[in-house]
């Protein structure tokens, strides 16, 4: 029996080599398959060798020609397609972005300089071309924020905002998209959520709070949202709160707030502690915002609805 298989190998009936011949042209009856395969400009004896991997790349292949944006990527990476290219005498196979991944990944670049903490999605992608813009009692707050996007590249120590309003009207989206508008320039900033802040502060003082604290302390432009929503503590007040202002007071660092109380009512908020009444320390606290910023009031319509 050894005799006769030994005998049909040499006479190029090898089962093993047959096998792969037979998948490889039966592969090559599908024109597309037939096209990728004939890009490579390689000896068919090696291509068969990569028959069902080559099927693998024929079918991404397939589904990239269909594609029409990268949310409709049916590929195992999205963004990505599985092909070969040539390597010596073999095949190396190899993810590659698609056109849409490249574009998308350029348009998004700058919203890695800007740290955001608690906010959710439509705030981290805030734009100036998506602001609602049928209510004038938003005007003097746009034009203001258009008009730091403008002037703050050529003067870093402008004054920031204090933004008061009612539930709902847009206040953190107008700042987030001005502050997206100065990321695509380079500009660093954060926007965080002061509420869940103070809490994910606490939670870590046995790992990053330093981190945390000194980057939301230093970063250039900085916004604090919902300033006033949170528990009122002496912890939070004196030894976060007042540090943080302070420092970016003395540097000149811009720093916005978005609140739902006055200046007025915020010191009311800040008077009381859990353990004590200390209206001095509250009106020293208002008055670091005053200089730090510049107070605007908006009420608008309830976009949340």
């Amino acid at each position: 029996m050894k005799q006769v298989l030994d005998d049909l190998k040499e006479n190029g009936f090898d089962n093993k080599k047959f096998d792969l011949n037979r998948n490889f042209e039966e592969a090559m009856e599908d024109p597309l398959f037939n096209k990728l395969v004939n890009s490579l400009k390689i000896d068919k004896k090696i291509l068969m060798k990569y028959t069902s991997i080559l099927e693998k790349s024929k079918v991404e292949f397939a589904n990239c020609s269909k594609c029409k944006n990268i949310l409709e990527c049916k590929n195992q990476v999205n963004g990505c397609c599985y092909l070969p290219r040539k390597d010596n005498d073999g095949l190396i196979f190899e993810y590659r972005e698609c056109k849409y991944k490249t574009k998308f990944d350029k348009d998004i670049k700058y919203q890695s300089n800007v740290f955001t903490f608690h906010e959710p999605n439509d705030i981290r992608e805030a734009s100036f071309d998506s602001i609602f813009i049928d209510d004038k009692n938003r005007f003097e707050t746009i034009e203001w924020i258009h008009k730091f996007v403008k002037e703050y590249p050529k003067n870093k120590n402008l004054k920031g905002l204090y933004l008061n309003g009612n539930f709902g009207c847009g206040k953190t989206y107008l700042v987030s998209a001005m502050l997206n508008e100065l990321a695509k320039k380079g500009i660093k900033s954060a926007i965080i959520f002061w509420p869940e802040y103070l809490v994910d502060l606490k939670t870590s003082f046995q790992s990053d709070f330093k981190d945390k604290f000194e980057y939301i302390k230093k970063v250039p432009i900085l916004l604090i949202d919902d300033i006033g929503a949170e528990n009122s503590t002496e912890w939070s007040r004196d030894e976060i709160f007042c540090p943080i202002i302070q420092y970016r007071m003395d540097n000149k660092l811009p720093t916005f707030f978005t609140s739902n109380l006055t200046l007025e009512e915020l010191e009311n908020h800040f008077m009381n502690g859990r353990t004590e009444v200390n209206p001095i320390k509250a009106r020293r606290i208002v008055e670091r915002i005053r200089q730090l910023t510049v107070n605007l009031k908006m009420v608008s319509k309830n976009l949340r609805k």
